[in-house]
């Protein structure tokens, strides 16, 4: 009896401890991201990474004194950007874009990705619902039209 209830409760341990590890690696906007921390930049993307919980897309961004700097932006879920029409195949190494977002809180070169613009005009919600992002912080060029927030590639 005593060699059940000890596997019992290893069992459930083991179970605890991995459900706490889930939660804590999906956070909210806020947690990691400054919403007094608007970025706005344009680059070329080096590579997508699609993993769960969030899309990562890494782009190299030419600076005024011709220094290139490596940012990454988190985006929704894979599900809600395929939902949204964006495959895999619709952003590949060497696209230019131009994205608007949040920088992280640390300073680093990452950023909570708002709006993905291409250069041909469409533009991709990079977000995903219930992020706690800051929509009334919204980039100037969005207020003005040239850049439409909303689901899916639009024109």
């Amino acid at each position: 009896m005593g060699r059940k209830l000890a596997l019992v409760v290893m069992g459930f341990c083991a179970v605890l401890a991995g459900t706490r590890a889930s939660l804590v690696a999906h956070h909210a906007f806020s947690a990691e991201f400054d919403a007094n921390k608007p970025v706005d930049m344009k680059g070329t993307v080096t590579r997508v990474q699609w993993i769960n919980p969030h899309v990562w897309v890494h782009m190299d961004v030419k600076q005024p004194d011709g220094t290139v700097q490596s940012w990454a932006f988190e985006a929704g879920t894979p599900n809600n950007l395929f939902r949204r029409g964006f495959t895999k195949d619709a952003l590949l190494p060497g696209t230019e874009v131009q994205i608007d977002g949040y920088q992280s809180k640390d300073g680093s070169h990452r950023a909570n990705g708002r709006n993905m613009k291409f250069a041909d005009g469409r533009t991709l919600f990079m977000g995903s619902s219930g992020t706690g992002a800051p929509y009334e912080l919204t980039p100037d060029h969005v207020k003005s039209g040239a850049g439409q927030a909303g689901p899916g590639l639009k024109k």
